[in-house]
């Protein structure tokens, strides 16, 4: 059983980390305790004072991604969602069934408008083109596939790459 020290004893920490002036990775810091004359050296485990910007965001896309997989794919459909674009369809979507669409697949929609840039449908409406069940199908199935299988050191890899990554993250998501 451990004692406590008595009230009237004096204790002075002195403390030996140099984090400021090395890069040490360690994330212990060794400390002298003086205890009525006597000198005893004890080593306390901290945890790292800041986390790196990379580790950070490893860790941000791995809660997104956990959290995403936790939200079910609806298996009942609505309406038939009218369209014009494949970010429209999205957006309509999320708001229909109030979930927010994984950042893959927002990105995903926004590859597949800037595909028919050029094309002889470009100024079509989308839904004209696809019908609508079967394009909303695609976006689920896409969906399913995001939250299910994707790595969240994938994210974070795509996320450092575009500093406007926030854009296609749905704000429906938590923030740590």
């Amino acid at each position: 059983m451990k004692r406590g020290l008595p009230w009237s004893d004096q204790v002075d920490v002195i403390s030996s980390d140099e984090s400021s002036s090395s890069s040490s990775s360690s994330s212990s810091l060794d400390v002298e305790v003086q205890v009525n004359d006597g000198t005893t050296n004890v080593t306390i485990d901290q945890p790292p004072k800041e986390l790196s910007s990379e580790g950070l965001l490893i860790r941000r896309a791995e809660v997104y991604q956990e959290y995403m997989k936790q939200l079910p794919i609806p298996t009942l459909r609505g309406s038939i969602i009218p369209f014009t674009t494949w970010m429209g369809l999205g957006r309509s979507i999320k708001q229909l069934y109030g979930q927010p669409l994984h950042y893959l697949t927002n990105m995903q929609l926004k590859q597949w408008d800037h595909l028919r840039i050029g094309g002889e449908d470009e100024h079509s409406p989308l839904d004209t083109v696809i019908h609508p069940c079967k394009a909303e199908a695609t976006v689920w199935l896409v969906e399913e596939l995001h939250r299910q299988t994707s790595s969240h050191h994938h994210i974070a890899k795509l996320w450092q790459s575009d500093p406007k990554y926030h854009a296609f993250i749905d704000s429906i998501f938590p923030p740590l």
